[in-house]
């Protein structure tokens, strides 16, 4: 299923596979997360894919199911740049680069770096934030799992409210 969204007043953009082919259907409404039953994960998956767009996942499913859902990868996808076996999050968004094309660590939409994603180099770029602190939240992502908001940065030994306050407008989740 693909989902799409335009226009001030929501349409949805529903594409389904039936045995008799593909039906679209575009209809006013509410926002398809608002619609979705328990255990449904949003997935927005663009770049080097088949047909990119926003998929309506399972929850527990890995990033080879998002690439599965957009029709596999293009012959100019660099498949080593994704982890294929990574569980996703409702809500997130899946670049798949082409060969040659630099991943984006950790960045993520708006240019600010994503705590569930940076890499090392990637927040250390961040302003109040050295190769320690960076490698802090590389651990405390490492033994308590993602982030869920970005006020999590307080739980991470040596970041403190100023810090906190500083990034707030640079990073998210």
């Amino acid at each position: 299923m693909v989902l799409g969204l335009a226009g001030a007043g929501i349409a949805v953009l529903i594409t389904a596979l039936t045995p008799h082919g593909t039906t679209s259907v575009i209809a006013p409404g509410p926002s398809p997360s608002s619609l979705a039953p328990a255990g449904v994960i949003y997935v927005h998956i663009l770049g080097e894919v088949t047909v990119p767009g926003l998929y309506a996942l399972h929850a527990g499913d890995r990033g080879v199911d998002a690439v599965a859902a957009a029709g596999g990868f293009t012959p100019e996808a660099d498949p080593a740049a994704l982890n294929l076996a990574r569980p996703l999050d409702d809500g997130e968004q899946i670049l798949v680069p082409a060969l040659g094309e630099a991943p984006a660590a950790g960045a993520a939409a708006g240019g600010r770096v994503n705590l569930n994603t940076a890499d090392l180099s990637a927040l250390d770029s961040l302003p109040g934030i050295g190769p320690a602190k960076a490698q802090g939240i590389l651990d405390w992502r490492q033994q308590h799992g993602r982030f869920a908001s970005v006020d999590d940065l307080l739980d991470v030994p040596g970041i403190g409210a100023s810090t906190l306050d500083r990034l707030r407008d640079l990073v998210t989740v």
